[in-house]
Formats: structure tokens, sequence, C-alpha cells
């Protein structure tokens, strides 16, 4: 059977708020099952030629102190704020390399992990090697694969479609249902808890649900 609802899931890997929405995605999963498809897409925060954050400038620290900590610690997740601020291009591309082998799921939360919980340099090809031979991938083969820029077109273009939708802040979910135009879908902007999207995808599926019954 095919999903009712697909969620697009616009997020960067360097965005604290993009990691602590990654539960309340896998919640939604478990909950609603092969009604949901759940498609995690890319959206650099800061791609080239954009300056990265300082580490340690009062901006992060603030974010931080204010928001991130009080929303991990309220959702049992264990997020430092990383020393440094890496550019997340090859990570995208390491995370479609995966999903082309049937690992997306388990690098996306490694990716997320390494960055967030463990201080790695995710735009490093050394430490995006082991991550892959982490989640049980070809670590040589998914280096290549970033040299090359095997998936870079994938990743690009998933950014010119939430460029185009009018994205521009992330996490962004876009819930559609089957037949409908993606710019007509519901969104839910943010770092959103699980009864806010939860609700949202109710309403699409009832709404599904409601239209084959009437005919």
């Amino acid at each position: 059977m095919s999903p009712i609802v697909r969620l697009d899931v616009w997020s960067d890997y360097v965005c604290p708020f993009c990691y602590l929405e990654e539960p309340i995605l896998g919640r939604i999963r478990d909950e609603f099952g092969n009604d949901v498809d759940v498609k995690w897409q890319a959206f650099e925060l800061r791609p080239e030629p954009v300056p990265t954050l300082a580490p340690d400038g009062e901006y992060l620290h603030t974010v931080w102190k204010d928001s991130v900590y009080p929303m991990a610690a309220e959702r049992g997740m264990n997020l430092k704020l990383p020393a440094i601020q890496p550019r997340s291009r090859k990570a995208f591309e390491l995370a479609e390399f995966a999903r082309d082998k049937g690992r997306f799921d388990e690098a996306h939360r490694a990716l997320f992990k390494a960055f967030f919980e463990e201080g790695k340099d995710i735009n490093d090809l050394g430490v995006l090697q082991e991550i892959a031979e982490l989640v049980g991938l070809d670590p040589e083969e998914a280096k290549t694969a970033i040299e090359l820029g095997t998936n870079r077109k994938r990743v690009i273009d998933q950014q010119r479609r939430a460029a185009a939708l009018g994205i521009r802040a992330v996490p962004t979910i876009l819930v559609s249902t089957a037949g409908m135009p993606i710019e007509n879908t519901a969104v839910v902007s943010g770092a959103q808890p699980y009864e806010a999207v939860r609700s949202a995808v109710s309403q699409a599926i009832e709404g599904v649900r409601k239209e084959l019954s009437d005919r």
C-alpha cells in the first residue's frame, strides 16, 4: 500500500533544531507506519561563499543557552555546542550516497550525532569515512563518491526546490497527500512539538479518507 501522506523535511546537519526534530519525525513514522513517508532534504544554511558562524561568538552561545539546551533537556537529548562550525555540503552528499545504498536513516542520525554529541567536523572526509563505515557502508567508495561529486546535483536540486517553494529556514516540513500540488501543502516550521506535527499529519490523512469515502 502506498503512503497516504508524505512529509518533505528540509534540514541542515549543522542546525541543532533540525536534530531536535529528528526523533519527533521518528515517532510520527512509528505511529502512522506505512501511511506516512518521510523524505529528508538538503538545505545548507551557510553554503559557499557565505561565512560560517563564529563558534565562540555571542550569537551561538545565546541561542544555545536560551533555546537549544532547554529544548534538548525537554526532549531528553544530549546536545553540546560544537567547538567548530563546518559547512555541510559533503555531509549531505554522504547522506545521499547512503540513501542509494539503503542506509539513509542510519547515516542521517550518525551525521547529526557526530556533530552535535561528539563535536566532530562533518566537513572532513576522514570523519565522513568513519561515519560511512559505522553505518555499514564502504568508506573508500563513500569518499570517492564525495570527491567526484556523484550526488552533488541531487543535493543542489533539493535546495533549489526549497528556494522555489519559498523556504528560508529549517527545519521546515511540508505535509502533502497524493495528487496535491506541493505548493498547497500544510507547512510546519521550526522545531515543533510532537503534537503539532501529529495534528498536521492526522488532518491530512483524515482529509484523504473522507474524500475516498465520499466518492
